[in-house]
Parts: structure tokens; sequence; C-alpha cells
């Protein structure tokens, strides 16, 4: 960006719901489209829900204002929100407010019928559940719809949230842009072959412990491996315990196959995920599609490739945009648990294939850049 096209630009707030020390996919692209964007020059302040007591606060290359708010879609949480925006509409009014996540989304829809608490400039980013739930409800459907018609910009991740977004609320057709996710930059990868002798094949899998997530489905499919095969075998599940009715299922599958070593390692933190990565053979993460909640992307499976393992993944959502069938991991059918125990006994039976799969996953990983994206965000907005 030029010099002049930097000091041109205005202001950009960033307001989010979802911000360290929260993680998952919407944080991470949070944080990443922040540091992009200080990166390139623009006037960035991150507005963001509180952080407790016990986290220790990073030091960020933009401003950082944490909101007396826990980061929920409750009605106290968009009072508290709206209070703020009404508060600072005077910054907001000519400054380009972005919005990366539904959160913020829902204050702002009621607030946009007052002229003067809505922003000129207004970027939004959709991941793919929130567009659902926006449309199955009516009022909050219409909301939407006034909402995209009043922003300059409508974003979304992958070409499949674009169409279902379209799908929806057509009134984004003439605004629409793709903001591809990447790797965290902070990513750090040590190559290593996965080839290791006399030790068990490690299956893994990385997200929070909820039926999109698929770990049940993982397990299952382990399950129906011969004996043989589970002897040779450990499931290691990274997920924050969730003390819900699908952690208990999950974990009591899990008891009754003796033979299939299962691991639960708890939420780790990043420094010491790396090292998981590195200790696993296969990554399985298959998402599927529950009630209205989609998997819209899953920059998981971009660290699993960069990390050099081949994917196991439903084709489901926007996942065949993050992993390539047949070159960096294996997609199957969501609900078909024996073809699904078919690409575990693929690659398992073939480590070629598994060391082909991931070094092309590793290339793969690293196609996108956060600094690209968040250009696209806001640098139209400047010559508007």
């Amino acid at each position: 960006m030029s010099d002049s096209a930097t000091t041109a630009a205005p202001s950009v707030f960033l307001i989010t719901h979802e911000f360290y020390p929260t993680r998952g996919g919407i944080a991470t692209f949070a944080e990443e489209i922040a540091k992009a964007t200080a990166a390139l020059g623009y006037d960035l302040e991150v507005w963001a829900q509180a952080a407790g007591k016990e986290a220790a606060e990073k030091r960020w290359p933009f401003r950082l204002r944490r909101l007396p708010i826990k980061g929920s879609h409750d009605w106290g949480c968009q009072l508290l929100l709206g209070c703020q925006l009404i508060r600072e509409r005077r910054r907001l009014r000519y400054a380009v407010v972005y919005l990366p996540e539904p959160g913020p989304m829902l204050t702002m829809m009621l607030l946009q019928f007052f002229r003067t608490f809505r922003p000129e400039r207004l970027v939004l980013t959709f991941h793919g559940s929130e567009i659902l739930k926006f449309a199955h409800s009516p009022w909050r459907r219409g909301l939407a719809r006034r909402l995209i018609r009043h922003a300059n910009r409508v974003t979304t991740l992958t070409n499949y949230t674009q169409e279902l977004l379209l799908t929806h609320f057509p009134e984004a057709a003439n605004k629409i842009m793709l903001t591809p996710g990447a790797l965290r930059t902070d990513f750090a990868v040590v190559p290593t072959s996965h080839q290791r002798q006399g030790e068990k094949l490690v299956v893994l899998t990385v997200g929070r412990l909820h039926p999109r997530k698929g770990q049940l489905h993982t397990l299952k499919a382990l399950q129906m491996l011969s004996p043989h095969l589970r002897s040779r075998l450990e499931y290691w599940i990274v997920a924050g315990q969730s003390r819900s009715r699908y952690e208990t299922l999950v974990r009591d599958t899990a008891r009754r196959c003796s033979d299939l070593a299962v691991r639960f390692l708890g939420n780790l933190p990043d420094d010491e995920l790396a090292g998981v990565y590195d200790r696993a053979d296969i990554f399985a993460m298959t998402s599927i599609n529950y009630g209205l909640s989609v998997e819209g992307f899953g920059l998981v499976y971009l660290e699993a490739a960069a990390h050099g393992l081949p994917v196991v993944a439903h084709d489901v959502g926007g996942v065949s945009e993050a992993v390539v069938h047949g070159v960096t991991g294996l997609l199957v059918p969501p609900h078909r648990p024996a073809q699904l125990a078919a690409a575990f006994e693929q690659l398992i039976y073939d480590p070629a294939l598994r060391q082909q799969l991931g070094a092309a996953g590793r290339e793969w990983a690293t196609r996108n850049c956060w600094e690209q994206s968040a250009e696209a965000l806001f640098r139209p907005l400047v010559s508007s």
C-alpha cells in the first residue's frame, strides 16, 4: 500500500465477541485479520470481549479495547455492546466499522434503524452457520437483509459460504467477495517424517467436542476396523471439556472398545499442540451438518496439512476448499461409516500415500495470505 493510500485511509474499528484468549476458527480469523490490517498501515482499533483475569494479554500491533462483555449472543451482551456503540457513535460514524462475526452483527441489526448510530462504511464477514440461523428466524432474516443492504462490503472465506449467503440473502450479490483464511502468522513447523518404527500410528482430531465436529463418527469408523488394525492405532482427541451429553457419549463409546486406545488430551495451548501434530500420523475431523450448524471452512485442516499430515474428512460445507481429495487428504461422503473406515484402512496400510498426501499438504497450506485478505476487505473503501 502506498503512503498516500495509507494517509487517505479512514480509521478501522474491528468489533468482535471472539478474540484472544478465546480459541477457534473465528477467533483466529479476527486476530489474524487485525494483525494484517495493522501491517498494511491502517489506523486500527479492535474492540473485543473481556479477557478474564487468568489470561495474560499479548502485545498487539494495534490499539485493543476490552469491553465489559462476556462475548455471548444473549440480550445482556447485546445491550452492553449497543451502549458502547452509541457512546462512541461520533468516532464510528466516519470510520470503517468491520464486524467479522455474528455477535456484533446482532447488535448492529438493531442500531441500524437510527442513522446517527449507523456507520457510513460497514464491512461484514460471514462464516457459515450464522447465515442459516439468521435465515431461519423471520425477524432476524429481515434485519440481516437490511444490514447487508447498508454494508459496503460483504465477504466470506469460501465459495461454499458465498453461495450459501447468496441463496438466502441475494442482497449481497453486488458487494460480495472472498477473503480466505490462512495459517496463523505465529505458526511454525519443524518438518518430520511421521515414520517411526515400533510405535502405534496416531489418528488426531483437534476441535471442540460438539456433534458437528464429528469425533464420534471418527471413533466409530476406527472401531469398525479389524482387531489387528485397531491394536496398531491410538486415537487422540484435543478438545476442552464441555461436560455435554455429546462428550459423555464419545467417552462412553471409547470405553466400550478396549482394544482401541483413545486419549483425551484436553484443550492444549498452541506451543504444546504443535508437538502433538508432529507426533501424529493421520489427521481426522469428520464434520457433519448439524441442524443449522455447518462447517464453512476449517482452519484446523490447514494447520494439520502444514504439519505434513494426510487428512481424512467428510465432504460437507466448505471442507473441500480446505482439503483436496486425493491430493492433501481423503474426503468421504457424510454418514457412510464403511467408506470412512475404508479411508482410514487405506492410509494405515499405505505409508507412501500418507507421505505423499502430507507433502502436498505442506505446500497447499501456505497458498493464502492474511494481508491479501485484509487488503481486499478495506482498500476498495478507500477509493470509493
